[in-house]
């Protein structure tokens, strides 16, 4: 799972792709289709929190990714609701959203894979170390998406109302 981020991260790097992946993902496949596809990787996700809402030693991944799945869909609703009314909107939200939607998206598959070591036969050393790993990713990393949210939330105007002559 590691190699698969690092890869998708360095080839936006070695390609300078960052803004027309995230106009593919959000004007095309999530806009396009009307939101299908996103909806049914929100449900997989709320299924997965809903079946393991009960269990204690995941309740630290769990609640927040639960959290975020809503707010996820919340925002995503909000940009097209915007860009109904300003195309703009799709451009100024969408590399936040992409990040955004990668730090949900590797969140839900770490609490996974936490929640598959529990129930595997693992030593206990593997799984400790796998829950180490979430957590630092979940302590660490996923609160970028508070930033993201934050931009997401704040529109286009402060990108698109500058005056052209201001650029000189």
């Amino acid at each position: 799972m590691e190699q698969f981020a690092r890869d998708a991260r360095i080839t936006t790097i070695y390609e300078g792709t960052t803004q027309i992946q995230a106009l593919d993902l959000l004007g095309r496949k999530v806009f396009q289709l009307q939101g299908a596809g996103l909806k049914l990787f929100l449900e997989r996700i709320g299924a997965f929190c809903q079946q393991h809402a009960g269990n204690a030693p995941l309740a630290e991944f769990v609640a927040p990714l639960g959290k975020l799945a809503q707010q996820w869909g919340e925002i995503t609703q909000r940009v097209g609701v915007a860009a109904a009314g300003n195309p703009d909107e799709i451009d100024a939200a969408a590399v936040d959203y992409l990040f955004y939607s990668g730090y949900i998206t590797l969140a839900y598959f770490w609490a996974r894979s936490v929640a598959a070591a529990d129930a595997g036969a693992r030593s206990a050393e593997f799984k400790q170390a796998k829950r180490a790993t979430a957590r630092f990713y979940f302590q660490r990393i996923l609160p970028r998406t508070e930033a993201h949210a934050t931009s997401l939330r704040a529109g286009a105007a402060s990108l698109m109302d500058l005056p052209e002559e201001l650029f000189g």
